[in-house]
């Protein structure tokens, strides 16, 4: 292959007549003139010290100290402070790459020590070391249910968080797999290659899935395991969710991670990479990439995903959430959050508000006249109520960080 070169005016001119134009600008005739741009309208260039003092009068007009009860998958949770610190440490930014285990080995234990307590959490065999998003994950777990089966048609809840399910129907279309979005699973599954389920649901409500006749795919928060039976135990085979909630920051959305784990028999078809440990020729523990199934790696036809990459930084922020956390304060956050969750509930109930979800963690569906008023009046006064999900319904969640009187103040005011 010859160096790329920038192309010049005779190579854009031969281009052009190859395919029977006279310029550039005609490939985009068909474009309608009232919606192209005449220009970005700049304003004049400042210096670097004008254009921070123009950042920070922006940045002023941030609101950050509203009362926070939003979740549908991103939520408010506690970050130690020493999480930023350790994972912005030189040694993890410069030794990210983890094909050259003599030099990434901090990298590739981070991978290890996720993978093992993601398994832990789950009760699953084996876990790889991230993907994109918790919708990436779900997507591709489908993708590998139909790999194991030989089948192409699943089966997912409408219960499941829709943003999955956009990433869902994004990939499953470009691999013609026959999706049906129901809101029960079927008596009869055989013919599925999966059921997808999200335990607690998008409306928080928990259901612990029944058996089924094919693979069982189980999306979860995380941190809800605190709490919570480990999918395991209730005969899932693979086990899939976002990490956001294990020490990551709400950043405005994102970015988040992904985790997938499963059975030991599926592992050659779970996605991504997985870190080994094993030792040395003198003995010492060693760690590598043992399983690496993407095309880059191995031959295109052997290759269970095009995923070209991990959030291993994110990783690492997990793991050392998990580990600052420990056992014990790691299970106390999740209390904190059901009952912070489960008081306002009771309090709005008692105000003659219902509550739509019957069983949940941290998170419920709240009934109200008109959403959108409801919710106003809330961040009026310096609280974000929810997510309007129509004009009567409000996801509502609460975490360890919300305390009593952001509470008492939230029901004082509807």
């Amino acid at each position: 292959m010859k160096n790329f070169l920038v192309h010049n005016e005779e190579i854009t001119r031969q281009m052009c007549e190859d395919i029977g134009i006279k310029s550039v600008e005609d490939l985009f005739n068909r474009v309608p003139q009232d919606v192209k741009m005449e220009g970005l309208n700049l304003p004049d260039a400042l210096s670097e010290l004008e254009t921070q003092r123009v950042v920070k009068n922006l940045a002023k007009q941030n609101k950050t100290d509203y009362a926070c009860f939003l979740g549908g998958g991103i939520y408010n949770k506690f970050v130690p402070a020493c999480i930023s610190q350790v994972a912005g440490r030189f040694e993890f930014n410069t030794a990210y790459t983890p094909y050259q285990p003599e030099i990434s080995q901090g990298t590739l234990q981070v991978m290890y020590e996720f993978q093992t307590m993601i398994c832990r959490l789950t009760g699953m065999d084996i876990a790889n070391a991230t993907v994109y998003d918790g919708g990436t994950a779900c997507a591709e777990a489908i993708l590998m249910a139909c790999r194991i089966s030989k089948k192409y048609k699943a089966c997912v809840l409408n219960s499941v968080n829709p943003e999955y399910k956009e990433v869902i129907k994004t990939y499953t279309k470009s691999q013609t797999i026959e999706v049906e979005w129901v809101d029960e699973v079927p008596a009869d599954t055989a013919d599925y290659a999966c059921v997808l389920v999200q335990v607690p649901d998008y409306f928080g409500e928990i259901v612990e899935p029944k058996a089924v006749d094919c693979l069982l795919v189980v999306c979860c928060d995380p941190s809800s395991l605190a709490i919570l039976k480990p999918p395991a135990e209730y005969g899932a085979d693979i086990v899939v969710g976002d990490i956001q909630t294990l020490g990551i920051p709400m950043n405005f959305g994102g970015p988040t991670a992904g985790f997938m784990a499963c059975r030991e028999k599926f592992m050659r078809q779970l996605p991504g990479r997985l870190a080994g440990r094993t030792v040395d020729k003198d003995g010492k523990q060693a760690f590598c990439l043992t399983i690496q199934t993407r095309e880059q790696h191995i031959k295109r036809e052997k290759a269970t995903s095009n995923i070209c990459s991990n959030q291993a930084l994110i990783g690492l922020c997990a793991a050392l959430y998990l580990s600052v956390m420990g056992e014990k304060g790691f299970k106390q956050a999740g209390y904190l959050s059901v009952k912070n969750a489960h008081t306002l509930a009771e309090k709005l109930a008692a105000k003659g508000y219902k509550i739509l979800t019957k069983n949940f963690f941290n998170e419920f569906t709240l009934e109200v006249p008109d959403a959108d008023k409801f919710l106003s009046k809330l961040k009026e006064n310096g609280i974000l109520g929810g997510i309007k999900l129509d004009d009567k319904r409000i996801l509502v969640a609460a975490t360890e960080m919300n305390t009593d009187e952001e509470i008492c103040k939230y029901t004082s005011l509807c």
